[in-house]
């Protein structure tokens, strides 16, 4: 990524805590090749396009986060009917599984000062007896780089707080199935995508809106910290010039 100078590249990358600028956990993981999306931008017909389909979709996935960090903290928001299914789904997935977090660690700021970088967690919440980091991802599917990112919030905290022993990503998403084939309709960023089912010739009859949800326990966050801290290494060598600009070195 072009930036333009030293304050450009200090607040697209990292954050200023308390007089002391450190580099951000999402900015150090975007080091690594993402598959998913190069094949997101060559299914687009053109570059411009792509960019306006991503745009529009993390406008919607802000829009989810910021609901479900408002019902988190105990208030009773607004649900726009365009994510309403989305928020139902987790409603219902939050009361069946009785999950329970504490308000003062909802988008909390942490910080690795051994490591020194900084991130935003979601949340620490407690799930089927288990105390740990929950990261709210509005994705279509729970891609193995997020292992990296919850990982990065998942160490240092745990040196604070010893009762915290796993982590969690919890996908929320809302798609439409087909009546006759069952084949999946997911529209996102006003783009409609199509994933087939048992009949790729079917005229395909959709059901309305629904709310999915997907939880998935990453206990092993202590190989992906390392994982992590070798992307933040070719992060660092990526990005020399500016860090040595930054006198982070």
């Amino acid at each position: 990524m072009y930036y333009s100078n030293l304050e450009h590249f200090k607040g697209a990358c990292g954050y200023e805590i308390d007089g002391i600028w450190y580099p951000r956990v999402t900015s150090i993981v975007n080091i690594k090749a993402k598959p998913a999306l190069y094949r997101f931008y060559a299914e687009m017909s053109s570059f411009n396009e792509g960019e306006a389909v991503k745009k529009q979709s993390a406008t919607e996935g802000t829009l989810i986060h910021e609901t479900i960090e408002k019902i988190l903290l105990g208030e009773n928001p607004v649900i726009d009917s365009l994510i309403k299914p989305a928020v139902d789904a987790f409603l219902r997935f939050s009361s069946e599984k009785n999950i329970q977090v504490d308000p003062e660690w909802v988008e909390k700021k942490v910080i690795d000062y051994d490591e020194r970088y900084a991130g935003t967690i979601d949340a620490l919440a407690l799930i089927d007896g288990k105390f740990g980091v929950l990261d709210i991802k509005t994705s279509q599917a729970i891609y193995r780089d997020y292992n990296l990112q919850v990982s990065a919030y998942t160490v240092p905290l745990k040196r604070q707080l010893k009762n915290i022993s796993t982590s969690w990503i919890l996908r929320i998403d809302q798609s439409q199935k087909c009546l006759k084939c069952g084949a999946t309709l997911r529209t996102k960023g006003g783009r409609e995508k199509i994933k087939s089912g048992n009949n790729s010739h079917c005229e395909h009859q959709w059901s309305e809106v629904k709310g999915s949800i997907e939880l998935k326990e990453l206990p092993y966050f202590e190989n992906d910290y390392e994982a992590f801290l070798g992307a933040k290494k070719l992060w660092e060598w990526e990005n020399e010039y500016w860090l040595k600009d930054a006198k982070y070195f």
